[in-house]
């Protein structure tokens, strides 16, 4: 899977420009964690989810790793997880050390070594990032980078999955 040639920089708005919004049902889709566990997004009920597809390898997806952690970290107290699956083939120690490398520190090692979930979820490239409500639907998505952690950004992903419950 290629990495978008769009940065969300040089598009604007931090990327809300290219935030399409559309509610439908969210396939089931499974992930490993770092320890080898299996999990899906219904391990997550009652949540919202942002689910990143990004690569080591992928320089959007690198570049926008920082500002997801922010992300992480601004949204955790409004029940919102952040579950960034990687499709690199390396697993848990080249994640890990690219979080170490970068200073990534609030978000969880998952891993889709086989880019199945991204293909389930009809990723046309990384990053592509799925915005999930807290009924578990699909109410938004983005292609390439963004800047997750803008104050627009923010506010636009807690309106799009609703006041905590």
């Amino acid at each position: 899977m290629a990495a978008l040639a769009r940065p969300a920089r040089a598009a604007g708005r931090g990327g809300l420009d290219r935030l399409t919004e559309a509610t439908r049902a969210l396939p089931e889709i499974s992930f490993n964690t770092a320890e080898g566990l299996t999990q899906g997004p219904s391990a997550f009920r009652g949540r919202a989810l942002l689910i990143n597809l990004w690569a080591t390898w992928c320089p959007p997806c690198v570049a926008e790793m920082p500002a997801l952690d922010r992300a992480a970290a601004a949204l955790a107290g409004d029940g919102f997880v952040v579950l960034p699956l990687s499709s690199d083939r390396g697993g848990a120690a080249q994640v890990q050390a690219f979080y170490a490398r970068t200073g990534v520190a609030h978000l969880p090692v998952l891993l889709d070594p086989r880019g199945i979930a991204a293909r389930v979820l009809g990723a046309r490239g990384l990053p592509t990032t799925i915005i999930v409500n807290r009924a578990g639907e699909e109410v938004a998505r983005l292609e390439g980078e963004a800047e997750w952690d803008s104050p627009a950004m923010l506010a636009t992903l807690r309106r799009l999955v609703g006041p905590r419950t």
